[in-house]
């Protein structure tokens, strides 16, 4: 599962990906970037794909929403590299990624705005 998110910092704005192993409820892979390119989404993907190493008779499906760098062709080649799944979820349905803004939501407040979750 993947998704991305934005924080403000004296300089602008930076943005943060993350790559969630659901099963093992953990970040396997993320990355900060001044740009929302495909570059900067598919490096937390090959960190967490390098992290875990799956072996190729796992059946692996890899979730986001419909994002316009998770949708790019370069993304999606390298999910089929990979042997695993694409899964986007539908339109206007926030539960779809519900783990992944929990994990968002859970960053921002513990350590971008010091607080307790």
């Amino acid at each position: 599962m993947s998704d991305f998110t934005y924080v403000s910092t004296w300089q602008g704005w930076l943005y943060v990906a993350f790559v969630i192993d659901v099963f093992a409820r953990r970040i396997v892979g993320w990355r900060v970037n001044s740009t929302m390119r495909t570059d900067f989404v598919l490096d937390a993907l090959e960190q967490a794909l390098y992290d875990r190493q799956p072996a190729s008779s796992d059946a692996l499906v890899h979730h986001s929403d419909r994002g316009s760098q998770y949708l790019s062709i370069r993304y999606t080649e390298r999910l089929a590299e990979a042997g695993i799944e694409p899964s986007v979820g539908s339109r206007g349905d926030s539960y779809d990624n519900a783990l992944a803004e929990t994990i968002n939501g859970l960053y921002k407040a513990e350590l971008i705005h010091r607080r307790a979750p």
